[in-house]
């Protein structure tokens, strides 16, 4: 909050036990920063006798002139200040080499064709291949850099009809949530002139004989508020090909349920839709279902409340296969068969394990699984009766993806990658359990230069957490090392290792990269993620600040040191962590984060993300959120470390009024002379389908800001 707030900001959180500042000298960092002056209006809100102050709301509308005069004012200071780092031409000239390098994703097998696409390196959106055979020389099927100059349209989805004739693929534009999907003929390359609007969070789903699909949207917003109105009631629908989207059937909606979402899947014999109804983030699902085969047939529930998360896998006949948590935390999978649904009924087919089962598929009439062990992958195959048959060998630490297919296939496809290994190609024949290199990337550098360690460290309430280390080998434990701390901890996602060229810049500038599986995440299981929801969020932002605290204890780095980064629900965790502990860090970088964590729920589809972090309408949860709110965590006076916020013009899904409002804020409240900056790209979303071009400016900047935060 702003100065003329801060005694009735200081006794509200300290009447709500927020963490106390630390006393601190603020370290010399050169000349402060001019920033442009920011009014503020008389904004308050009660909070069920609770009065804030918001003086920047006005910051939320990003079409009013006064808005983007002050983004333009904000983007001269950033700009002006990072021309200024010599070292950012040499970064730039190294991570545009490091990233040309062909980039290739898993193949998947449609129609008799496979399917994959392919960067060559530095082309702003990969291509999508087809080709009959894997001998057969690669056909481009799609070019996403066609359809705009600047590589700002990306390929948002691509499905393939069953008789690998048509190609439904969905584009966003400018990073925007909201796609479009046009349908092409795979033979001829050429579009029909099937159109699909206003769709969010759906794939596509073909009917079995390839004339339509099913898909999920919302209703069309208003054109001038589209990137920050709520959504709410999606709805189902099948269009079929060669007519109007205004000629789609509507299959189910809830008119009952505004918040409830729906995902269709259709089984491989082509005889069922299997309906996920979602409601929010919670990973805890409805399943429905409708026979296909059956003229008019009703959607039937099957699993007929948000009780836990029932992924289908597959089915054999009337069996249907899931992978669930129910009663199982770390999940296990399970047979229902519909024609006796009952849960007396359920037959287990591989119970829960010691490590956490993220996937599984069905293939040559085999059940692959993939676990997370300690954040890393292991591949584990067993029979249809969930009997043992083999562990996939993989090439190190490292983290899966792929092993598409269908229940007769014995060939696959999945990609490994790791801190220090690109992400390969791999084909696996599931009849030997062999796999090949299907296609390996050559990038120019030495992996046998760096070494990756596990580290566990102690949080606070005593709980062991994992933690990955990356840096060259031989490293000093001095405390003068360049770190670079990221961390995510939410909504059941994990971080695992996976291989990046910006990483990799890093370290070869000299610096030290560390990711912290915190919880809140999916690593171990849903008892890990409700650890770090709601009234124990706090709990995350505890593991990373013991991940900071073992790296500076354990002499790898020191405070003036220590930079940390995350995006999304990872920039809310850097706010808290800078907020409640400033003098820990040199740097901070929160990337397009939920700052403000008291009106979060009222735009897009923040609303959903109560589901992990509780809402300020909730009395009891409006006490733990306003604790630890980024935004009302700022203290005038403090000394913050060096902060570059970033966020862009079309993010849709964590609008940027989180970012403007709080570098507004920590611009006035700054008590040193460390810089606050805001950096706010333009045609530019969440961060999904970024050009690669505009990819590399970011990363530039971020360690061109760094290397001069950190004195490297």
């Amino acid at each position: 909050m702003h100065l003329r707030h801060a005694s009735l900001a200081t006794v509200l959180l300290a009447a709500f036990g927020a963490g106390p500042i630390h006393a601190q000298t603020c370290p010399p960092n050169g000349q402060a920063l001019t920033y442009p002056v920011t009014a503020k209006v008389d904004q308050t809100d009660n909070y069920h006798g609770t009065v804030i102050a918001d003086p920047y709301r006005w910051l939320e509308d990003a079409n009013s002139d006064a808005t983007k005069a002050w983004v333009e004012a904000e983007n001269k200071v950033t700009q002006a200040y990072l021309g200024q780092i010599p070292e950012r031409a040499a970064i730039r000239q190294r991570l545009t080499r490091l990233w040309n390098y062909e980039r290739y994703s898993v193949p998947y097998k449609e129609g008799g064709r496979y399917f994959y696409s392919r960067n060559d390196g530095l082309q702003n959106q990969s291509v999508l291949y087809t080709m009959t055979s894997l001998a057969d020389t690669p056909r481009v099927l799609l070019d996403p850099n066609t359809l705009a100059a600047d590589g700002t349209v990306a390929l948002s989805g691509a499905e393939v009809s069953p008789d690998g004739k048509l190609l439904a693929y969905g584009t966003a534009a400018s990073g925007s949530d909201w796609n479009e999907w046009k349908v092409r003929d795979i033979q001829t390359g050429k579009d029909l002139p099937d159109l699909i609007k206003w769709v969010k969070f759906s794939k596509t789903a073909w009917t079995s004989d390839g004339k339509g699909f099913f898909y999920s949207r919302y209703d069309e917003p208003k054109e001038a508020t589209k990137l920050a109105d709520v959504n709410y009631f999606q709805k189902l629908y099948y269009h079929k090909i060669g007519t109007a989207q205004a000629e789609d059937k509507l299959v189910y909606d809830r008119p009952d349920q505004k918040e409830w979402g729906f995902g269709a899947t259709t089984t491989d014999d082509g005889r069922y839709l299997i309906i996920t109804a979602t409601k929010g983030t919670a990973h805890k699902y409805r399943i429905f279902y409708k026979d296909l085969a059956k003229a008019d047939a009703q959607v039937v529930p099957l699993i007929d409340n948000f009780d836990a998360a029932y992924d289908f896998i597959d089915n054999v006949g009337t069996v249907f296969y899931f992978t669930t948590d129910r009663n199982a935390p770390r999940k296990r999978i399970v047979a229902i068969d519909i024609s006796k649904p009952q849960e007396a009924n359920w037959k287990e087919i591989v119970p829960q394990g010691e490590d956490t089962l993220v996937d599984a598929r069905l293939l040559n009439d085999q059940i692959v699984a993939e676990y997370l062990k300690d954040a890393r992958s292991v591949v584990k195959v067993f029979d249809r009766a969930g009997k043992p048959v083999r562990e996939i060998a993989l090439p190190g630490i490292g983290s899966v993806a792929g092993f598409s297919g269908k229940r007769g296939d014995n060939e696959t496809f999945f990609s490994f990658t790791g801190f220090t290994t690109p992400t390969t190609i791999y084909r696996l024949d599931m009849k030997s359990g062999k796999s090949s290199v299907f296609r390996q990337p050559k990038v120019e550098f030495n992996p046998d230069d760096y070494e990756t360690r596990q580290q566990f460290f102690t949080s606070r309430d005593g709980t062991k957490v994992p933690m990955f280390i990356v840096s060259k080998k031989g490293l000093k434990l001095d405390g003068t090392n360049p770190t670079y701390l990221y961390g995510y901890g939410g909504f059941n996602i994990s971080l695992t290792p996976s291989f990046s060229p910006a990483n990799l810049a890093w370290m070869e500038m000299g610096g030290v990269y560390a990711v912290a599986n915190l919880r809140g995440g999916g690593e171990y299981g849903e008892a890990w993620h409700e650890a770090g929801t709601k009234l124990k969020k706090q709990n995350v932002f505890d593991d990373f600040l013991g991940a900071a605290e073992w790296l500076i204890a354990n002499k790898v780095t020191s405070p003036a040191k220590l930079a940390i980064g995350g995006g999304s629900n990872g920039g809310l965790l850097v706010g808290a962590a800078m907020t409640q502990r400033p003098e820990l860090f040199g740097a901070a970088i929160p990337q397009v984060g939920v700052m403000d964590m008291l009106r979060f729920h009222k735009f897009t589809i923040g609303w959903a993300w109560t589901s992990d972090y509780g809402s300020s309408e909730n009395p009891e949860e409006f006490k733990a959120l306003v604790k630890y709110s980024p935004l009302h965590n700022l203290k005038p006076g403090t000394c913050y470390p060096a902060t570059m916020i970033t966020t862009a013009d079309h993010d849709d899904r964590v609008v940027p009024a989180h970012s403007f409002k709080f570098a507004a804020t920590a611009q006035a409240a700054q008590g040193g002379s460390a810089p606050i900056i805001i950096r706010i790209d333009t045609k530019a979303g969440h961060g999904a389908g970024k050009p690669t071009a505009k990819q590399i400016d970011e990363v530039t900047d971020r360690w061109g800001f760094l290397h001069k935060a950190l004195n490297m």
